[in-house]
């Protein structure tokens, strides 16, 4: 099982794409300067997250004849057996491999969500090697491939109650930057966690780190105890996780200062119907204030879910856009004039900042909203 990408907004993929479709896939992909006929795929292979919304790129500030080579893109990729989910979240939209399946995948947080949540195995592929994976079927055989790599490193003991999503983005960013590239075996007073809730920690791990998989024992599948977690590895770290540790990552990732916010940003890895669900029920009735903006990303294939469910008609009721296929850190595309970015992903909040120069403040989904509403972040830890 294989991802691919194609991002349309990309300077070089512009460039490339007045050749031809055959010479982007063979530059970029087969990393070959010799234009290639590219042939149809042979592993389950989908496209990952891209550049621009396919319908709501004026929004992005794209232009027409960009989204038009997306667009041109997407129909060469699909005649060659590559489905298009076009999300960093294809575990959510039906791209869900079994424990033990060897896969190649390329997106951060979907690496680690594969690794650690489903059981499958994956390295953190690139653009090259996941081009040959889906043309070959094949993948080299090492990192996490092998039973052996799998065993924790670390033993994190977490000493306060994690619960919600922002709970556990922070304890994720935290735990990123002390492990690396490590595997965190976590045990303590973490309560039961769901898809959303280990989808944002495992994002955030990735993100402040180079974690591509965890444990948490009688939840992961690979950690019935702590002693199957860590694979007859001794423990080379333990460390603990509390109040101080929590307030380090919350100051980590809140790098703005100024209270007026411009942009909110909801979904980075991409937000399920159940989070959707969740904004739209927070902005029911009320309008988003004219000083700010807000962007809610999902999965394409949900987007129509959250219209037949009515969710999308109450998010842009109250002023807000619901967008899939893409993201700010992705596209580098926010609204024009945007200064400060009020988000609910540790990722978003992690990159934003270096790669297009504005500040965030990171908070829970009802800080997000409250911003959204007011034009001000007023969020904070309990």
């Amino acid at each position: 099982m294989s991802q691919a990408t194609f991002n349309a907004s990309t300077p070089s993929v512009r460039e490339l794409a007045r050749k031809g479709f055959d010479a982007v896939y063979s530059e970029l992909n087969l990393d070959s300067p010799e234009i290639v006929e590219v042939p149809r795929v042979v592993a389950n292979t989908c496209q990952s997250i891209t550049g621009i919304d396919n319908e709501r790129w004026r929004i992005q500030g794209i232009s027409d004849d960009l989204a038009d080579q997306q667009k041109q893109a997407e129909a060469y990729f699909g005649r060659r057996g590559i489905t298009m989910l076009a999300t960093c979240t294809p575990y959510q939209v039906g791209n869900v491999p079994v424990k033990g399946e060897h896969c190649a995948w390329m997106e951060s947080s979907a690496v680690v969500y594969c690794n650690s949540v489903l059981g499958a195995r994956t390295n953190t592929e690139g653009k090259e090697s996941t081009g040959a994976a889906a043309l070959t079927g094949r993948i080299p055989y090492w990192g996490y491939h092998i039973t052996e790599n799998r065993g924790g490193t670390h033993l994190v003991e977490v000493e306060i109650e994690v619960d919600d999503i922002m709970d556990w983005g922070l304890l994720g960013y935290y735990l990123g930057e002390i492990v690396d590239d490590g595997i965190p075996v976590l045990t303590g007073r973490c309560h039961q966690p769901n898809l959303i809730k280990l989808k944002h920690f495992g994002a955030a791990a990735a993100s402040s780190g180079g974690v591509e998989m965890y444990h948490i024992p009688e939840v992961t599948p690979e950690a019935r105890s702590i002693e199957e977690a860590f694979c007859g590895n001794r423990i080379r770290h333990t460390l603990q996780y509390g109040a101080t540790e929590r307030q380090i990552a919350y100051e980590n990732l809140n790098c703005a200062t100024d209270r007026n916010v411009d942009f909110i940003m909801l979904g980075c890895p991409h937000n399920s119907i159940d989070q959707v669900w969740l904004i739209a029920s927070l902005l029911e009735g009320r309008k988003i204030s004219q000083n700010a903006q807000l962007w809610v990303h999902m999965p394409r294939a949900l987007r129509e879910v959250a219209d037949r469910n009515g969710h999308t008609g109450i998010i842009t009721d109250a002023g807000g856009v619901v967008m899939s296929d893409t993201s700010p850190a992705i596209s580098r595309h926010m609204p024009r004039g945007t200064k400060v970015v009020a988000t609910d992903s540790a990722k978003q909040a992690h990159y934003l900042p270096a790669i297009t120069g504005v500040s965030t403040w990171f908070g829970s989904v009802k800080d997000c909203v409250e911003a959204a509403l007011t034009g001000r972040w007023s969020g904070g830890l309990q």
